[in-house]
């Protein structure tokens, strides 16, 4: 079937109005060499007439990137005036411009000053929003938007509420009928006692295998353990679910990291602030009280940390980076997005920001922040798999989306350059998920997953935001259209 290269999305901008006149340029950029082609069906292409559809930019079978600032994913240095070829789903070429030609009948894109990078693999991507006070709810419409919009094109749930909607939301998005990001299931919490109602609360091991089983065969890929579950239980766990051919990762707390990793654990959120490691009064499978104080105190650099980090990269564990959900609870820190406060549900956003202006007055000033960014950054140097997601929960000002973009700034003010934070948001997340041969670097025969944004990333963080164009398996998306639906429904759906 013959399709135009620029169809519904184009539309959706010729559309806007002068309330939308800064998307003029992308619309003039995207028109350049439109021609029609006939397109083969692809992985996860939208379905014509549905929702993911209305927002498609770019659909030709050939598009050249021209001009482009690259940060490629693989931790080398940023690539100026570059070429990027896809052909299908897949990247053909990528080079300097002089060096690799635009095919014929190709859709050329003139994207001089923009930067381009891999889609963002957020490893802790939840499906649901906690607002302010603990209200949690489902992103039946927000979540796969704003994660999608923002150039993030394939997450991790890290822990489920309504673990079937989410597995009929996966479903939708491979059918085409929903946009959205590649999904990777993750059953509901396991834990043990005093956590959160919505969690599986273990009473044996037998029973820890039981569940391991059965979420295995419902289509979940990753168990999370959470804070308060012990050791027999998480042991358990982990044995069945490599039977199973699963993965583990958790936010502990009554296990410590090293514990976790004798155990066989395969991942470990948060980083230092869910760490018992440091803890004087750590005893087995409690949760010792005094987690804050010892992880403002450690030293990044001394031998207990060093013995953390030897145990985790000897034995392949990862850790996950959510570093945009804990600034929120840190006194005087920029967390007063426009962006973020204008999705929000106007309920939503005024708890939201009473409970900031509260944080600010009394909240704990950021030297543990400051400590948790330079104990990641330790990690990274060290040799360890660093990836990171935003955690949509806390207090309800970690978006998703906007949140794994904040994750970015907030790596550059830990001192990361922008080639080693671009490299931990998309190739090092592909490899914790095992499909770092398909995704997370711009490289020829990978998944033509992009993120295009308006500037140069190497040298002002805030790029990261401007997203104009995210291309999922060979697809151009409408990220300012996709984000504009969003505005005012944060908290509700």
């Amino acid at each position: 079937m013959t399709r135009p290269a620029i169809h519904a999305g184009a539309r959706r901008l010729s559309a806007i109005g002068p309330s939308r006149g800064a998307h003029a340029p992308l619309l003039a950029t995207l028109c350049l060499a439109a021609t029609a082609v006939t397109h083969p069906a692809l992985a996860q292409r939208p379905a014509e007439g549905s929702e993911a559809a209305a927002y498609v930019a770019v659909d030709a079978e050939s598009v050249a990137l021209q001009g482009v600032t690259l940060i490629d994913g693989t931790g080398g240095p940023p690539l100026r005036n570059q070429t990027i070829v896809l052909e299908g789903n897949r990247i053909a070429a990528v080079g300097p411009a002089d060096e690799v030609g635009v095919p014929e009948g190709a859709q050329a894109l003139d994207l001089s000053g923009h930067t381009v990078m891999p889609g963002m693999v957020g490893l802790h991507d939840h499906l649901f929003y906690m607002a302010a006070g603990g209200r949690m709810h489902p992103m039946s419409y927000t979540g796969q938007r704003l994660y999608l919009g923002s150039g993030v094109t394939s997450i991790r749930t890290t822990g489920s509420l309504a673990t079937y909607a989410e597995l009929n939301l996966k479903d939708e998005i491979e059918r085409g009928l929903q946009p959205g990001p590649r999904i990777h299931i993750t059953a509901p919490y396991m834990t043990g006692d005093e956590s959160l109602n919505i969690m599986t609360r273990f009473r044996s091991p037998e029973q820890a295998r039981r569940f391991v089983r059965y979420w295995a065969a419902e289509g979940a890929t990753w168990l999370k353990a959470y804070t308060t579950i012990s050791t027999d239980d998480l042991a358990a766990a982990i044995d069945e679910a490599h039977k199973a051919g699963i993965k583990v990762t958790g936010h502990l707390c009554s296990i410590s990291f090293t514990e976790a990793v004798a155990l066989g654990i395969d991942n470990i959120e948060h980083g230092l602030s869910t760490n018992s490691d440091y803890s004087p009064t750590k005893v087995k499978d409690e949760c010792p009280a005094d987690l804050r104080e010892t992880a403002t105190s450690v030293d990044v650099e001394g031998p207990e940390v060093a013995a953390t980090f030897r145990a985790m990269i000897d034995n392949n564990v990862a850790m996950t980076s959510t570093l945009a959900v804990y600034e929120l609870f840190v006194a005087g820190r920029p967390t007063r997005d426009a962006r973020t406060l204008a999705a929000m549900a106007p309920s939503v956003r005024e708890d939201y920001l009473a409970a900031k202006a509260q944080i600010d007055e009394i909240g704990p000033p950021e030297d543990g922040f400051l400590n948790a960014m330079a104990y990641e950054k330790a990690f990274y140097d060290a040799g360890g798999v660093l990836a990171a997601g935003v955690d949509p929960t806390g207090n309800g000002g970690a978006l998703a989306g906007y949140g794994d973009q904040r994750n970015y700034e907030l790596f550059i003010e830990a001192g990361f350059a922008p080639s080693d934070a671009v490299k931990v948001l998309s190739s090092n997340g592909a490899r914790v998920l095992g499909v770092f041969e398909d995704l997370g670097t711009v490289e020829a025969g990978k998944i033509a997953d992009l993120v295009v944004m308006r500037g140069d990333l190497t040298a002002n963080p805030s790029v990261i935001r401007e997203v104009t164009i995210v291309f999922k398996d060979g697809i151009g998306y409408d990220s300012p259209a996709m984000l504009d639906d969003v505005i005012g429904r944060v908290g509700i759906n």
